[in-house]
């Protein structure tokens, strides 16, 4: 976090610029940095970005930048590659970047790419090559090396069915330089990634605004009889508005029963008075993500069973903000929100004493109505990369966000925040975001 205590968060402006502005290369150049004391000597590292993806005929989804090549460089733009070489006697080798070749005829028919000038500009790097170049300055750097750093997506949620870029590279270099020793990347940058700066946190924070504003425009559009798809559209137009990357993931607007189905996007059905609304929804700024979840009522009262439900929910979170602290073990932590929780759940009715007593410890009573985890890792991915099993630390960025689920009642509340923990304590993100009941049924019935 110090390095970067001298360099702001500012916004470069450019005609060039993309729907975002222009992050400080700083955070880029420290990045690397970080990377390469990391590594082992007479190494070099190689990241790609990811590919377009096609749909059919002659269709392709949006580009979407590998975030670890993101992280290192700032590029966000297909057919780029990073080689990274800390020790090579050369300097000039030491960090280079490649980008797709541009030319006026491809700016007419797909819009302007990076020139080497601007890509230099972006991330920092003094070397940059066509893309095209690549194999031919990597075959001189790789001589002077023993180890050769590949990545690829390590996450350990992941389900990986078609190949990356990363993926085809790793298949050829092993082909082509049989003989030297492999290193992964994924481990150093779990633990990188997990510890955000102060450009990031600016960053994230801006996605965190964007998505406030969406959330009270939704407060005071909702009422009985609107769709759950209208009030995803109404999301839609607050981000792209607020120069967002447009959602950080597909938005789950659940009315009613729909609330219990922790992953619904189908957002198909019509909201009707006396129902809650289950909202998890949140823009992403810069390629980094913020993550909401708000329960509302669709006629802007909350019934006091509905209330009572809610505060349950609203007091497990806060006890779980208020552990969110350095040195906390996520497995303690989630122990814990699981007591609290089972305390509520008594208090609402919804389980009993005995239940506990006779609850068979690998399927607890208060996974009935409460059957995920809390909290996790946030940044340039939702579910970002960190490592689980080592203890917080100031910089990490996490979710809290218990929720109950109640089929019979057709009533399901999360809450969720992003917290940043710091020596002092943990720092809520969106504490400016309206979440006691009080605030929201005001809002709705302003």
């Amino acid at each position: 976090m110090t390095w970067l205590t001298s360099h702001p968060f500012k916004i470069i402006k450019h005609e060039w610029d993309m729907r975002y502005s222009r992050i400080d290369n700083s955070l880029f150049k420290r990045n690397r940095w970080d990377f390469m004391q990391r590594m082992e000597a007479k190494s070099v590292a190689v990241f790609n970005s990811n590919d377009i993806m096609p749909t059919s005929a002659d269709g392709t989804m949006p580009f979407r930048q590998a975030t670890d090549i993101f992280y290192l460089s700032g590029v966000d733009q297909e057919e780029t590659v990073l080689m990274l070489c800390p020790d090579h006697p050369d300097e000039r080798l030491r960090e280079v970047l490649f980008v797709r070749e541009t030319s006026e005829l491809i700016a007419k028919w797909e819009g302007e790419k990076l020139t080497q000038e601007q890509a230099t500009e972006v991330s920092g790097i003094a070397t940059v090559y066509w893309e095209q170049d690549f194999k031919k300055v990597l075959a001189t750097v790789v001589n002077e090396c023993d180890n050769i750093y590949l990545n690829s997506n390590e996450h350990t949620r992941a389900t990986i069915e078609v190949e990356t870029r990363d993926a085809r590279f790793m298949q050829w270099c092993r082909g082509k330089y049989p003989l030297h020793t492999y290193r992964r990347c994924a481990p150093i940058l779990h633990g990188l990634r997990a510890v955000k700066h102060d450009i990031e946190i600016a960053l994230m924070r801006q996605a965190m605004d964007i998505s406030a504003k969406g959330f009270d425009r939704v407060l005071r559009f909702t009422e009985p009889g609107v769709w759950e798809f209208e009030i995803e559209a109404e999301l839609s137009h607050e981000f792209l508005r607020g120069r967002a990357n447009g959602f950080a993931y597909t938005p789950i607007i659940a009315s009613g029963r729909n609330a219990c189905i922790l992953h619904y996007i189908e957002n198909n059905c019509q909201c009707k008075d006396g129902e809650v609304i289950l909202m998890d929804a949140a823009s992403e700024y810069a390629n980094y993500d913020s993550d909401l979840t708000r329960a509302f009522p669709v006629n802007g009262r909350f019934t006091q069973r509905q209330k009572d439900v809610y505060n349950a929910v609203l007091r497990v979170q806060k006890a779980g903000i208020d552990m969110m602290r350095t040195g906390t073990l996520l497995r303690d932590y989630e122990k814990e929100i699981a007591r609290l929780m089972e305390s509520e759940l008594i208090g609402l009715g919804l389980i009993s004493r005995h239940d506990v007593e006779k609850q068979d410890p690998k399927n607890p009573a208060y996974r009935r109505y409460y059957y995920h985890n809390t909290s996790h890792f946030l940044g340039l991915d939702t579910h970002d990369v960190a490592y689980f099993s080592r203890p917080l630390q100031v910089g990490n960025v996490l979710t809290v966000e218990p929720g109950i689920y109640i089929e019979e009642e057709g009533l399901g509340i999360r809450i969720e925040d992003n917290i940043l923990v710091t020596a002092n304590g943990p720092v809520n993100l969106m504490s400016h975001i309206p979440k006691e009941v009080d605030e929201i049924e005001a809002i709705m019935n302003s």
